[in-house]
């Protein structure tokens, strides 16, 4: 069975305090008792029914109410214990260079809009950490007996996980990166004045923006602010529409019945009817990936990542998802596909590289497409590439515009005679999928005109 291994990036668990006009420790309250501090500020954050500032870096699993027990002692043992609180420099904290993380934020709406909160909140623990650790009886008090009774918190790599900054560059990996199948209707920051070939785009998309209006702007100027409108307007969507992400039903996103459906049915006259934005879905658009092809395979795998994130359903490690894919412009392309591969089967290639050193294949696969089979009986797909483990802290490759190098690698073929994308649509097919395999060592080019062929009559098993 081919194991792909989880590749989570450790997020940095420290960040500077803010300068001037940041965040700040402030004086109220200096003369306060750490009680009085605790009872005034800290359990206000405690019992309000609103999120803590967490939620502008963490879609899920993690709130500043779960670092507050009932009592000041305990509040602060338990902090102290778990390395969160530094006794000889308060202000060095860790928990308050957590709740400091929002300032770093590259999404200046989030960051604006959970200012205040997090203020308030930074404030707060420093002022009440400070009186606290200035008591010796306070500061010095032992373990508390019978351990930490803090809540039960999910493990750090679930929380690292959730961090929206993770979510946002799995989107933009994922989804982003295609984007141009969806050009022009839906992406007008690709569109140039300038460039003379664009000038029909241009008109169409003002057509299409006077009819639909902003709505049909689904792809907006960068990643984060694309996700923001997803997130934002499939909340509430509008009655007799699905969402354009459904966290209920993944399969029943906008985001992916759009590009996948038909035109809608045309009357006598000529012209269409009007779009359907419940099902059966259709599309003005008309078709633009294929169920199972490599888009649509990380369009779902992403929906249902974001889905089981804000669902709270990741509990543990073993839970996540692999999460190291990074798309390409190298293309693999199989013809004379086997009679026994039904038209629009789905088939996966993947790729080992040689190890020259062990004389051997790698057993991790470096990269992977997938694609269905096509009435000419061939198979194409972009490559997505996979990210190894980093290297003393760092990545051992840039993932930005990666391409495999020249060398030689073996593809495996896997097709799913069984159905089971149907049932998964971000697996991996296993042994008992696997139909045969081939060599390839010219130089790697991009582009579907230059893609690396294979020949399904030449697969060896």
């Amino acid at each position: 069975m081919i194991r792909f291994l989880l590749s989570v990036v450790s997020v940095a668990m420290v960040c500077p305090l803010a300068s001037a006009g940041g965040l700040a420790a402030d004086d109220a309250g200096a003369k306060a008792t750490p009680i009085e501090l605790f009872e005034q500020r800290i359990m206000p954050i405690f019992k309000s029914p609103k999120p803590s500032s967490c939620v502008q870096c963490h879609l899920s699993s993690v709130d500043l109410k779960d670092y507050i027990l009932p009592s000041h002692e305990q509040t602060f043992v338990s902090l102290r214990d778990e390395g969160l609180i530094d006794v000889m420099n308060p202000d060095d904290s860790k928990i308050l260079n957590l709740i400091a993380m929002g300032e770093k934020d590259l999404d200046k709406g989030a960051k604006l809009i959970h200012a205040r909160t997090r203020r308030a909140e930074y404030q707060a623990f420093a002022a009440w950490i400070k009186a606290c650790c200035s008591a010796p009886k306070i500061r010095d008090l032992p373990s508390l007996e019978g351990g930490n009774p803090a809540p039960a918190r999910k493990p750090d790599t679930v929380i690292e996980f959730t961090r929206k900054n993770r979510v946002v560059d799995s989107f933009g990996r994922n989804v982003w990166s295609q984007r141009m199948r969806c050009f022009p209707c839906h992406t007008p920051h690709e569109l140039d004045e300038s460039n003379p070939k664009h000038e029909k785009a241009i008109a169409r998309h003002k057509e299409l923006e006077k009819k639909f209006g902003q709505r049909i702007n689904i792809f907006r100027d960068s990643p984060e602010t694309t996700l923001r409108h997803l997130m934002v307007s499939s909340r509430k969507p509008r009655p007799g529409r699905l969402p354009l992400i459904n966290v209920a039903d993944p399969a029943k996103s906008l985001l992916i019945l759009k590009p996948t459906s038909k035109l809608p049915k045309k009357h006598a006259d000529g012209k269409f009817e009007k779009p359907s934005y419940a099902e059966p879905v259709s599309h003005m658009g008309g078709l633009k990936m294929h169920v199972n092809d490599q888009s649509y395979k990380s369009f779902m795998a992403w929906i249902q990542d974001y889905s089981r994130v804000v669902g709270e359903q990741y509990a543990s490690a073993d839970d996540l998802p692999l999460d190291n894919w990074y798309p390409s412009m190298q293309v693999l392309r199989l013809k004379n596909a086997p009679e026994s591969w039904e038209v629009l089967t789905g088939v996966q290639m993947v790729v080992h590289a040689w190890n020259d050193a062990e004389k051997s294949w790698s057993d991790d696969p470096v990269a992977f497409t997938q694609g269905t089979v096509t009435p000419q009986k061939t198979v194409n797909g972009a490559l997505f590439l996979l990210a190894p483990a980093n290297v003393d802290g760092q990545d051992a490759w840039d993932r930005e515009g990666s391409t495999l190098p020249t060398g030689r690698y073996l593809v495996k073929i896997y097709v799913d005679t069984q159905g089971r994308l149907a049932d998964d649509p971000a697996a991996f097919l296993t042994e008992p999928d696997y139909f045969g395999q081939a060599t390839v060592e010219d130089p790697w080019k991009e582009g579907f005109r230059d893609a690396k062929l294979l020949d399904g009559a030449l697969l060896q098993k």
